[in-house]
């Protein structure tokens, strides 16, 4: 019986998956690093910005199993459900709650500058705007069909 480390070094789909996301998410720092002229590390862990590494590495996981398995087999089907919900909820959910702390952070600053309370500000930016998800995917599935 092979080893769990070898087994999971050799899972084309996982590596796959793994590489788009890592891709994307280097991308978005490169792209950080461009736009502000600085380096932050936090990039490379944070949520949000272009393109999406969520998009990414879901949209390359639906299609690696499709290539792998098959586009009728059940493993297709999951794979493409789970990226159709990451990247729903990618822009929709996650980006409603970034617009939600940005308003509420003007308000703690309104509050704060009235010297009445003093609160730490919340995450904004946490979801994605469509073209965001739109080009994680692209760059996830045109992984998976290279890979």
């Amino acid at each position: 019986m092979k080893s769990i480390i070898f087994q999971i070094a050799h899972n084309h789909v996982l590596i796959v998956t793994l590489l788009a996301w890592v891709i994307a998410q280097s991308i978005k720092v490169a792209l950080g690093v461009l736009r502000t002229k600085r380096f932050d590390f936090r990039w490379f862990i944070g949520t949000g910005g272009m393109p999406s590494a969520h998009a990414a590495g879901s949209g390359a996981l639906a299609v690696v199993l499709g290539i792998d398995y098959g586009f009728s087999s059940p493993l297709f089907a999951l794979g493409a459900a789970f990226a159709m919900v990451t990247m729903f909820d990618a822009q929709g959910v996650r980006r409603s709650t970034g617009k939600q702390a940005s308003l509420l952070n003007k308000i703690l600053d309104d509050i704060y500058w009235k010297g009445k309370m003093q609160e730490d500000r919340l995450k904004e930016l946490i979801g994605h705007t469509p073209i965001e998800v739109i080009m994680g995917a692209i760059i996830g599935i045109l992984l998976a069909l290279i890979f």
